[in-house]
């Protein structure tokens, strides 16, 4: 190769061109490198600082006071801010006080539940920065991959991290793994030959990307690419201008907020008015309003809230799935399709030999699955022998003719711990194939050691070694075949279609032959083993599903939620894959890169509902997918663990990125992880997102209905000319002390065990539905009549009107505590063992009746409250009227349940 041209620090690189298309000399001059020295020290740190760290910009860090500020977007905290003004403004400051603390507590738990989600994220993170050899004025150095330049020589071996683009100049048996940024499962084999301009990123075979990892071989290669330039910057790029759209729950909230201002307004201006027609004074009239106001809105929703999803998010933590953003907990419980990648996601990531097929026609099932070396091989129900002749030279080739190694875990994993493999998957798997048949691989290497070798290559589709007595050949069965001897040809014929039959269940199939008494011939390559070879067999292979998946699947499809595999891998891999774990049923369709491509929108559209698999996507597919999907009005789960997967993830309703084998991009794009990378955690995570909804639910049902019913009962006494029944501060009591003791305990019910049976929670469904509302048209009358009728009862007995007004405090309190038991369930009884399993719930309980008889009989309190002290003989006869509230629930709840079929 001549020299290139001498750098010139003070030129700017010039434009990229399509790399993959340039020879290497050429990359080389166009970078004003050297291919044999790199770069100069000096020009390396000119090019640093005038490209950057090759580093992806960080998404800016949110300071903890936007954090804090955004608990106040919500048109409930805005009607308890005006609540509290008008409040200072009459000189009732305890009772502002009283809101803004609430406002305050609110606003701290979802501060910090937040921070807390965050730091689990950051625990999740590779701290260790990684190390790159370059070659830097002729010698070898070791530096920072963010200190990469445009023109550096990377040396890569296997096992090594690609830190930046790069172009191939010259390599040995060289492969990658591209599975993070093309979905490709298995390793790609690389060259230093140009392809076409055109070619797509998974056919640019010169080419190494950030993100990937070299698997075998070794290589040294042309830094063309570093930062948000690289092929993973792009892709980055993609996922910060994906819109994040609001979920659910926070349109849902929306909506409930408006109408309550709404309505608050509304009655705000009605009880001035008819506080004036009553000629009441103007700040008493106003005072009346601001505890109407307050009446309105149940304070103890943002804060249930907050805490519901915080639970949940913990539930899920503990279970695996770490939640980024509190109310994509909600969500979960609406989620109607996950769209979710296959390698590493719904597979383990490690290819496993599956079965073998011998030249006397016996088919060999290979039990076992992952790197653990273990399983029996069988033919029907027999075990075969590793020393049976026809056997054992189809297991010396798979060893010989091999580069990987197979690991074993360190003593101190113990007996379950994890082996791995070192080099490509697929030889991995067949030294673990080796292993399983008892083949010492170690000992069979050293006794017939390697002389010379025909590396992989993709033009032949096949590998040759040399041991001094053998050539062991592995390839594509069709290209071992062309070796073989022709005197065999039936044979060949036979094994064709067994290939055929393999392949055609997704396998992945090899063919080992071997000539005896050669040597490979380096000039002639494999043409002069032609005809020559005799073959071994057959192995196939697989990358398997986890073992858990299958079900997780099925209980996904039992939940209404539709499972939909988008994967860069092949159509027919994918399908088998897909039919194999119940995604794909008789009819559905799978639909390859190119054939999306073709369809507009409105064939997409046409199309979803049957398509069970996207194969051979780009990641701006996978985008338009969710897309697509979100304008039929899906609730979308995206699942994923590489860099091209993390536009769909930004842009999905509930981005999952897995923790494990997850790219820092993919971890970022998601609103939650998965700790264990395992999809049925996802399921899980799912039903516990339907808990949260059925618990805030429940807490809406409680705080409304009580709500609903302390106004029913002012509007009464103010339209009847009667003395307000309640004061400001009492209403405040009830609404803050008495409800919220016992509110926060609510959203801790446990699963009810038949979340996975219903359909999802519609995308639009009310916080208030007609089935709330009919239960809240039940209870709130009931506690209103029961309230204000001891009220007006007791003032026409001439009872003293504060003694009365502290009756009828207590009894509204005594309503709200029957009448959270009512909220439990909408169809079981209150007065079995419900309660006893919500201990929090119980101890809530017992917290707000110890509370308001402390309000009762201390002093100092009464004073504050303006309570007066209840004997017990007045307390019974109210404790069993306020009961009424639970029996007229619980005849309802019998009624329907004698209905249910």
């Amino acid at each position: 190769m001549p020299a290139p041209t001498p750098v010139r620090p003070d030129r700017p690189p010039p434009d990229s061109p399509a790399w993959h298309a340039l020879a290497p000399d050429q990359a080389v001059r166009h970078l004003e490198s050297h291919a044999e020295r790199g770069l100069p020290a000096g020009t390396a740190a000119r090019r640093l600082a005038e490209h950057g760290p090759n580093a992806l910009p960080e998404a800016p860090h949110r300071p903890l006071w936007r954090t804090f500020a955004r608990q106040f977007a919500s048109p409930l905290i805005a009607i308890l801010f005006v609540a509290a003004a008008l409040a200072v403004a009459l000189g009732h400051q305890g009772d502002a006080g009283v809101i803004l603390a609430v406002v305050l507590v609110n606003a701290l738990i979802g501060t910090l539940q937040e921070g807390r989600a965050e730091r689990s994220m950051a625990a999740l993170r590779r701290l260790s920065a990684l190390q790159v050899r370059v070659l830097r004025d002729g010698a070898e150095q070791v530096v920072a991959a963010r200190e990469l330049v445009p023109g550096d020589l990377m040396l890569l071996a296997a096992g090594d991290a690609v830190a930046a683009d790069a172009r191939v100049l010259d390599h040995a048996l060289l492969q990658a793994a591209e599975a993070a940024l093309t979905g490709e499962s298995v390793p790609v084999a690389k060259s230093a030959a140009a392809v076409p301009a055109e070619a797509g990123l998974a056919d640019r075979s010169g080419m190494l990307h950030a993100g990937t990892h070299v698997t075998a071989g070794r290589a040294r290669a042309l830094v063309v690419a570093t930062g948000s330039r690289t092929e993973v910057g792009r892709i980055a790029g993609l996922t910060e201008g994906a819109e994040e759209p609001k979920t659910p729950l926070e349109r849902r909230l929306e909506r409930f907020g408006r109408m309550l201002v709404a309505a608050s307004l509304g009655l705000f201006v009605l009880v001035v008015l008819l506080g004036l027609w009553r000629a009441l004074p103007l700040p008493e009239v106003l005072m009346v309003a601001i505890s109407q106001m307050v009446s309105m809105v149940p304070e103890g929703l943002p804060v249930a809230m907050t805490i519901a999803l915080a639970v949940g998010m913990q539930r899920m933590a503990g279970r695996g799935a770490i939640i980024r953003r509190l109310s994509a907990v909600e969500t979960l419980g609406s989620v109607t399709v996950i769209c979710t990648d296959k390698t590493g996601t719904l597979t383990r990531n490690e290819m496993t030999v599956i079965g073998l097929w011998l030249p006397d026609g016996r088919e060999v099932r290979v039990e076992g699955i992952g790197y653990r070396p273990q399983g029996r091989l069988r033919v029907g129900e027999s075990s075969i022998d590793a020393d049976d002749t026809v056997l054992a030279p189809l297991l010396d080739a798979a060893v010989l003719c091999n580069d990987a190694e197979l690991v074993a875990p360190p003593p101190e994993a113990g007996e379950h711990g994890g082996w791995t493999v070192l080099g490509d998957p697929t030889e991995g798997a067949l030294r673990v194939l080796a292993a399983k048949a008892g083949r010492d691989g170690a000992a069979l290497r050293a006794a017939a050691p390697r002389h010379a070798e025909l590396p992989f290559d993709a033009d032949t589709q096949m590998m040759a070694t040399w041991n001094g007595a053998q050539v062991w050949i592995k390839g594509a069965p069709e290209a071992v075949l062309r070796l073989c001897r022709p005197e065999d040809e039936a044979l060949h014929a036979r094994a064709r279609a067994q290939a055929e039959a393999m392949a055609a269940r997704a396998w992945r199939v090899l063919a080992f032959a071997v000539v005896e008494d050669a040597a490979p011939d380096a000039s002639g390559g494999f043409a002069a083993l032609q005809g020559r070879a005799r073959l071994l067999g057959l192995v196939a292979q697989i990358d398997p599903p986890r073992e858990d998946v299958r079900e997780a699947v099925a209980q996904c499809r039992r939940a209404g939620i539709r499972t939909v595999m988008v994967t860069g891998d092949h159509r027919l891999t994918g399908l088998a894959i897909a039919r194999d774990l119940g995604i794909a049923r008789d009819g559905d369709l799978a639909v390859d890169g190119r054939e999306l491509e073709r369809m507009d929108a409105a064939a997409l559209q046409d199309a979803l509902g049957r398509v069970a698999v996207f194969a051979r996507v780009q990641p701006a597919q996978k985008l338009r997918i969710v897309e697509a999907l979100q304008t039929r009005g899906e609730v979308v789960a995206m699942t994923g663990d590489g860099v091209n997967d993390a536009p769909a993830l930004a842009r999905a309703d509930v981005g999952v990125a897995m923790g494990v084998t997850g790219t820092e991009v993919a971890k970022s794009a998601a609103r939650i992880v998965l700790t264990d990378d395992n999809f049925a955690t996802l399921v899980g995570a799912v039903e516990q997102g339907r808990v949260v909804h059925a618990n805030l639910k429940k807490v809406i049902l409680y705080l409304f209905s009580t709500s609903m019913a302390a106004l029913a009962v002012l509007l009464l006494a103010l339209l009847a000319g009667l003395p307000m029944p309640l004061a400001a501060v009492q209403i405040l009591w009830i609404n803050i002390v008495t409800e919220g003791t016992v509110t926060v305990n609510l959203v801790m019910d446990p699963p009810d065990g038949h979340e996975m049976r219903r359909r999802p929670v519609p995308r639009d469904a009310a916080l208030l539905d007609r089935a709330l509302l009919g239960r809240v048209a039940l209870m709130a009358p009931t506690i209103a009549a029961l309230t204000f009728g001891w009220f007006a009862w007791r003032l026409a007995a001439s009872a003293p009107e504060a003694l009365v007004r502290s009756e009828t405090f207590t009894l509204l309190a005594m309503c709200c505590w029957f009448n959270v038991l009512n909220c439990q369930s909408a169809t079981a009884s209150a007065l079995g063992p419900r309660l006893l399993a919500n201990r929090w719930l119980a101890g809530g309980l017992a917290l707000s009746i110890a509370l308001q008889i402390a309000v009762l009989q201390v002093p100092a309190l009464g004073a504050l409250f303006h309570a007066q002290p209840l004997q017990a003989s007045t307390l019974l006869p109210l404790a069993a009227l306020a009961s009424t509230v639970l029996w007229v629930e619980e005849l309802r709840k019998l009624r329907v349940r004698r209905r249910a079929p």
